[in-house]
């Protein structure tokens, strides 16, 4: 996520490309979305969806117009660097001649970029090379811009890793402490309440807790590779788990049994609506490596609207089937618990135990990843130019430092909704909105004054003008305000 430049890698055709965005950004936001509908409100959710899709979508062509500019401005570094070889390697040249070079043809006055090459036929802005947006940042933004860059994306992680490691303690402990006996109806539990003898249910919540940090926590501390095949395994379960969620839900409000009515709209659930919604679009930062791959970019704009749009549809149903198939107060901060709590909806007892453990296999695999990734930025934040690391710093402290703070929030609150919330309200409005703005601005800016106006940038936003990276800011700073006014307001 913060490295350099890296190699493409195999290339796919740009429908694979928007089948691995889709399955980026539907992911455990998704789970929590339900509840926040019905808390916020059917038409309220409707509408607030609608808009944070679109803005999304706005800030996606960003980013990738900013990583076309940086493509271009690396050709042009390249393409300096071959000339004063060349020049170097002319030495012989009379005194004459330099001076009629340099008068001619100064290289600080020629334009940066061209339409055409020599032969006519190289687009200077092509996304060939993957400029992940840590190296973007390095090359449009000052030193105190990149610092804040990271410390951006270092918290979004954090937040990541605490959602994780609430939710997998939280699935194994409704599984083990649940009573799936259909016999027994559907039934409420508190975290007071016993689970295996003298054990409470919060007791063996933080139980899970400690042996799932105990597996995955020492990934930590080693490089991880080939997760290839992990992830076409998991992406088929949460393909598997949601087809079912929505077909159980829709075959419940088809017979006339579905229990959910929900409020047109209830302001006071807005905020973290808006911070659920934000997290379940949340693909910006790993665009880099999702659209470089991709073989043919022409068509690029067009499947990224309609790939939001499905999104859009996808969310929408998965919540509004959930909202009216359950009553508020059966839907749960993880939707998947809401059918293992309800023999009504789900009572085939395989079925009920691979939802309420499907959390467990999708989630567990991802941890480490976002958790090397972690330690990854904390070691660029404090990079030394030409030094290195102590073997204790590199190898014990940066990986007890990523893994501790979200073990500890983790211990402290299992409350999905609120984790979800904060961290796509705060960290995540940052790096979908904020970051994706300023990245493109200082891009425009970077290579204006040295670039032919004949030069036209293939991957350019929709969004052109400047008005719009402004509205971008203006929105991520109001909706920033609304949000802490809320919760300000409803703790008190």
């Amino acid at each position: 996520m913060a490295g350099g430049i890296t190699e493409t890698g195999e290339l796919y055709s740009p429908y694979v490309g928007m089948v691995y965005m889709f399955n980026l950004i539907v992911g455990t936001g998704a789970l929590t979305m339900p509840k926040a509908f019905a808390t916020a409100g059917w038409a309220v959710s409707l509408a607030l969806i609608c808009i944070l899709a679109f803005m999304s979508y706005m800030t996606t062509t960003f980013v990738i117009e900013a990583m076309a500019a940086a493509n271009a401005q690396l050709r042009w570094k390249r393409r300096e660097q071959e000339e004063v070889t060349e020049s170097d390697s002319t030495s012989d040249y009379s005194d004459d001649d330099v001076i009629i070079r340099g008068r001619s043809d100064p290289v600080e006055t020629r334009p940066i970029l061209s339409v055409q090459n020599r032969s006519g036929t190289v687009d200077h802005f092509d996304i060939v090379e993957r400029v992940e947006m840590g190296q973007m940042a390095s090359m449009f933004f000052n030193k105190v811009g990149v610092n804040m860059f990271y410390i951006c994306i270092i918290v979004y992680l954090y937040g990541d890793l605490a959602i994780y490691a609430a939710a997998v303690p939280m699935s194994l402990m409704e599984v083990a402490c649940g009573n799936y006996s259909c016999s027994a109806g559907s039934l409420t539990y508190n975290d007071t309440d016993p689970c295996w003898g003298p054990i409470r249910r919060k007791d063996a919540y933080r139980i899970f807790l400690t042996i799932f940090t105990l597996l995955l926590g020492p990934f930590t501390f080693f490089n991880l590779q080939k997760t290839k095949y992990l992830q076409i395994m998991t992406s088929l379960l949460r393909w598997l788990a949601f087809t079912m969620m929505i077909v159980l839900a829709l075959m419940r409000i088809g017979s006339g049994s579905g229990e959910g009515r929900p409020p047109v709209a209830d302001w006071r659930g807005v905020p973290n609506l808006f911070g659920v919604c934000v997290y379940s679009f949340m693909c910006q930062h790993s665009l880099p490596s999702l659209i470089t791959p991709v073989s043919r970019k022409r068509h690029l704009g067009r499947l990224l609207v309609a790939d939001y749009a499905l999104i859009l549809a996808f969310y929408a149903l998965l919540s509004f089937t959930a909202i009216w198939c359950f009553s508020g107060g059966a839907l749960r901060d993880m939707y998947t618990l809401s059918f293992t709590g309800s023999c009504e909806v789900l009572s085939a007892l395989p079925l009920r135990y691979f939802l309420g453990l499907f959390p467990v296999f999708t989630i567990s695999t991802n941890f480490p990843i976002i958790a090397v990734t972690l330690r990854n930025n904390w070691k660029t934040l404090f990079h030394r130019e030409g030094g290195s690391y102590p073997w204790v710093v590199d190898r014990v402290l940066f990986p007890a430092l990523t893994l501790l703070p979200p073990v500890a929030v983790a211990f402290g609150t299992h409350d999905l909704e609120a984790l979800v919330g904060i961290t796509g309200a705060y960290a995540g409005t940052a790096i979908q909105y904020v970051i994706p703005a300023c990245l493109v601005y200082c891009g425009r800016r970077h290579l204006e004054p040295v670039v032919e106006r004949d030069a036209v940038n293939t991957h350019r936003s929709p969004f052109t003008h400047t008005l719009w990276v402004v509205f971008v800011l203006v929105w991520a700073a109001s909706c920033l305000i609304v949000v802490t006014a809320n919760i300000i307001l409803n703790d008190t």
